[in-house]
């Protein structure tokens, strides 16, 4: 090997540790970044002369083939605040949107995003969140789209449903069936019933209303009279029975303390009005008080109610936004009512090390890496969502000097070689003096 080509040798090895610890520095830069995955610098060597299948000739030295990126999982950080997701494990975020001048579909780990003023998910580029609608209202699916946070004010929904889970008391004492001269009187409730509960319903307007409902235990009809495992139900809007028909609902209980006959009780349309020209309406509600013991029971032990809820509520505004594990995105409003408005699209590729990158903390698939294979988090392999978090670089500074040592050691030991030889070449020229 001639001494001017061991300089060049040296060269390449120069050229091949700078290129090295440009790649160190542009992960140094980015420790901070949100989602940046770090990479490393992938080294071949040079064959100066190599034909005819030989093998022992001289090297020519390295260059640098390519900077890999490392896609192993970054520390995640929580920041308490709803709009920042992370994903843990494999899979990336979708976005649509331009970018320097590129209109298309990129993939990111960075899931910080704001709402806009159209009420679109949007990172700080503008780039829009991609995602699934509900389909026919119920279940995500179809094709990808914007994710839209509309309503922005929601609707009142008038109460169809009141569900009680409650006890009466075995030991109660008992009335008179309806018509006796102490049965039960809507004018006087309180003393002629055994145990009441009161719950808040809707009307078609969002306006609440308090309905009372009051049970009351019936006698056997014997002489003398006894308790029976019979109690009627009335419901009450104010002093008005609106339980529905002229015979009141009736409970029967089997010996075992459980509900033996039908488990809902139906009132009759209800109407409210202000004013003649304004009025609201409710359909009618259907409470539903259970059978085997998971509703209505009769124990021996003090009436009480163990829960109670119904399916109305008034108008309410947007107030903020939380995301499931596996991306479902539901509103929260004033009313503390919470509603699915779409769920987040997860790309996963069959080789993450053939994204290019394309700046801004995004990625673009190209042929190396297939394309996107999108899906909800938490499946087919994909990771799962993350809110109030962000995921930190997986840059290790430590280990990024380590290697900066190295770099910078193979560089200092390739100008040696460039010294040497040129140390070689004076001594040549020296030699016909």
């Amino acid at each position: 090997m001639s001494v001017t080509k061991t300089m060049n040798t040296a060269v390449s090895g120069l050229r091949a540790q700078q290129d090295a610890l440009g790649i160190l520095g542009d992960n140094i830069a980015n420790a901070n970044t949100v989602g940046f995955k770090q990479s490393r610098a992938v080294f071949e060597d040079l064959l100066g002369n190599f034909s005819g299948g030989r093998t022992s000739v001289p090297g020519a030295g390295a260059r640098l083939v390519r900077a890999q990126q490392i896609f192993s999982q970054g520390a995640l950080k929580t920041t308490g605040m709803p709009n920042d997701l992370a994903l843990s494990g494999d899979g990336f975020f979708v976005y649509q949107g331009k970018v320097d001048g590129f209109d298309g579909q990129f993939y990111s780990r960075d899931g910080s995003f704001v709402v806009n003023s159209e009420g679109l998910l949007v990172n700080a580029h503008g780039l829009r969140l991609q995602g699934y609608s509900q389909a026919n209202g119920t279940n995500f699916g179809g094709p990808i789209g914007d994710i839209s946070v509309q309503p922005l004010t929601l609707p009142p929904k008038e109460t169809t449903t009141v569900d009680i889970v409650a006890n009466l008391d075995a030991d109660a004492s008992a009335f008179d069936a309806t018509g006796g001269t102490n049965a039960f009187n809507p004018a006087d409730p309180s003393n002629t019933s055994n145990f009441s509960t009161s719950v808040t319903i809707f009307d078609s307007q969002g306006n609440p209303h308090a309905l009372d409902v009051y049970f009351v235990r019936l006698n056997n009809g014997l002489v003398p009279p006894e308790p029976s495992n019979d109690w009627e139900v009335h419901v009450l809007d104010g002093n008005t029975d609106v339980t529905g028909g002229a015979t009141p609902p009736k409970l029967t209980f089997g010996s075992d303390g459980k509900l033996s006959n039908a488990n809902v009780i139906t009132t009759t349309p209800l109407v409210w009005s202000a004013n003649n020209a304004n009025s609201a309406a409710n359909a009618g509600i259907t409470f539903n008080v259970g059978t085997g013991g998971l509703g209505i029971t009769q124990y021996g032990s003090a009436s009480s109610v163990s829960k109670q809820s119904q399916d109305g509520y008034t108008a309410a505004s947007l107030t903020g936004l939380d995301v499931t594990p596996d991306g479902t995105v539901n509103g929260i409003y004033s009313n503390s009512q919470k509603l699915a408005l779409g769920q987040l699209a997860v790309a996963k590729f069959a080789s993450n090390d053939g994204l290019s990158r394309s700046g801004h903390n995004l990625f673009s698939e190209t042929l190396d890496s297939g394309q996107a294979n999108l899906g909800a988090a938490s499946s087919g392999g994909r990771g799962g969502i993350v809110s109030g978090a962000v995921e930190q670089s997986n840059v290790d500074i430590a280990a990024q000097f380590v290697d900066m040592i190295s770099y910078q050691r193979a560089f200092s030991a390739n100008s040696k070689t460039i010294t040497t030889a040129d140390e070689l070449l004076v001594e040549t020229v020296n030699l016909k003096r």
